[in-house]
Formats: structure tokens, sequence, C-alpha cells
């Protein structure tokens, strides 16, 4: 009985051993990968899998390197092995596996693998993001903003959603939609790089139907037609805020000041119009948010805070007002 209790407790530290080596190569090349020497990392990880061959989070961690690298035949035979063992890092193996097909030009075929995915895990998020990305990039407008709208609902905080919907909904002439998508998507990454496209868009949105002639007569245009389009008395409304910022009497308030004003009108009248007509997540999540944010004492600062990337005005009010930004994120918090 001693003799197979020593060999049990024999393969036991063998394990943990190995385990643990395991472990470390994985973290060594993880550091290599994170400083883009993947040459360096792939080698560390083979060293992992020579002591366990299947393991999932190598072949994954692999898969990466091997994507980084461009080299998508070693991306997809990765991520494979890690498929077929059925076990774990399945959704992000998944994720490697169809951006590699994209990557290669097997746009449909990435599109199929995606689809698969989402059945066998249907509350995740980055699957119906990938899926949207690749009917965005076949010019499948319906298709992308579905499935974008599917990746919303399992993660609001997703702020590269919210970004794609916004250009969807531009892409289609659906003002009012592509507003509010930005809008949040500026609230959840108002600094980063693409928050300067993002603010363009939103400037060219807020006031891209009206247009002053020389003899200063004012145009107003609107897409949305029929009295059930949806929307369409909201962008009438942007119609006459944008035209109304042209008249004498606006002329001495700056630019921060007239954002505020037509952002606090827009949010209020979409509130009140809010009915079931409207699709669903602009009904359910978008606009009684915005609404709600028109009627509390925070749209100064929420105005400025989405405006900080580029606006050094509103910078500097942010500076100036830390109290009022502390308060907004209490808020946003409740």
């Amino acid at each position: 009985m001693k003799y197979l209790f020593f060999l049990l407790l024999t393969l036991s530290f063998t394990t943990c051993f190995a385990q643990n080596n395991i472990n470390t190569y994985i973290e060594e090349g993880i550091a290599y990968h994170d400083k883009g020497e993947y040459d360096k990392a792939l080698a560390t990880y083979e060293k992992a899998l020579i002591l366990d061959p299947q393991s999932t989070v190598v072949n994954y961690e692999m898969a990466l390197s091997y994507f980084k690298k461009n080299d998508y035949k070693n991306t997809i035979a990765r991520a494979e092995m890690v498929l077929k063992k059925n076990e774990d890092n399945l959704v992000n193996a998944y994720l490697i596996k169809g951006s590699a097909l994209d990557m290669m030009g097997e746009v449909k075929q990435s599109i199929k693998l995606f689809e698969k995915a989402m059945r066998k895990f249907p509350d995740d998020y980055l699957l119906p993001y990938n899926l949207a990305l690749n009917h965005y990039k076949l010019n499948q407008m319906e298709e992308a903003k579905e499935n974008v709208i599917k990746a919303l609902e399992n993660n609001p905080s997703h702020g590269s959603s919210h970004w794609m919907l916004a250009n969807i909904e531009s892409a289609q002439g659906n003002t009012v939609q592509s507003l509010l998508a930005n809008h949040y998507f500026l609230l959840l990454e108002p600094s980063s790089p693409r928050s300067l496209d993002a603010y363009t868009l939103l400037q060219h949105n807020f006031t891209g139907n009206v247009s002053q002639e020389k003899d200063n007569s004012i145009t107003i245009n609107i897409s949305a037609t029929g009295d059930d389009a949806p929307f369409s008395a909201a962008e009438l409304m942007l119609g006459l805020m944008g035209a109304s910022n042209m008249l004498p009497e606006n002329a001495d308030k700056t630019a921060e000041e007239l954002f505020v004003e037509n952002t606090k009108s827009f949010f209020q009248v979409l509130g009140e119009l809010n009915d079931k007509k409207s699709q669903e997540i602009y009904r359910e999540f978008y606009v009684p948010f915005f609404y709600d944010l028109a009627q509390s004492d925070h749209l100064e600062t929420y105005c400025m805070y989405i405006l900080q990337n580029g606006n050094k005005n509103a910078e500097a009010w942010l500076i100036e007002n830390i109290e009022a930004l502390d308060a907004l994120a209490a808020w946003l918090k409740e």
C-alpha cells in the first residue's frame, strides 16, 4: 500500500511540476507577444507544447501570435486544435479563426463560422459583432445592423458596436439613429483616436441637413419619408435647430453653448416622442437613457465630456469642473 501511495504522490508531483512549467512558458510567451516579438513567443509556446500538446491555452496563444505575423493558415490550424478538443477557449478560437478567414478573403466562410458559433454561444457579444463587421464589409447593411444590435443587447458597454451602428445608420441616411448610437459611443470612448471621427460624424449629422444660401435663405432637407417614418419629427427638429443656430440672436453664443442647447432639445424631444413604433434598441435603450440625461443636472457636463478630444474649451471646462464630472460619474452608476 505504501508503494501505491508513493507512486500516486510522485505522479501528482510530476503533474504539478509540468503544469507549473507550462504556466511559466505561457507567461513568458505572452510577454514576448505583447512586445511584438512573435517568433520568440512561438518558440516559447513550443516548449509548453512538449509538456502538453493538447493545451487549449497554448494553442490559442499560438494562434494569436501567428495572426499577428499574418500567417493565417497556421492561425487556423491552431484554432482548430482548440475547437476539436471542445473544452476551453472555444469562443476565442472561433473569433481568431473567423478573423483569419476574413483576412484571407474568405469572408463568406468567416460568416458561416460566426453563425455556427453564435448558435453555440448565443450570449456572447464579440461573435455577432464580428459577424456584423463581415456583413458591413460586403455592404450588407441590414444584416450588419441586425447583428451589431444583437452584440449590443448582449453587451451594451461595447463601444465598437455603438460606433459601427452609428456608421451603418449614417450610411442608410438614418440621421437620428446614427446620432443616438454615436452619442453613446462618445460617452464610452471620448478620448480615443476614433472619437475625433465620431465627433466629426456627430457634427455632420446635427447640421448636415441645413444649408444657407448667399441671400441668407436657409434650406432644411429631410430624408425620412411618410408619417410613420422612424424619427421623422426628430429629424425635422434637427433641421430647425440647425437653422436657429444661424439666426442673428445666436451669433454671440459659443459653439459649445449651442451644442449643449441643441443636445438638450434633441434628447427631450426624442423622449417626448418615444413610442412603440420606434425600433427596439432606440425605444428601450438609447432614447430613455438620453431623455433622463437631458432632464438631469448633468447634461452640460456630459456634453463637455464627449467634446474633450480636440476641443480645448471643453477640456479646460472639465479641468475647472472636476466636481461636476464626479457628479456625472455618480449619476451614471445609479
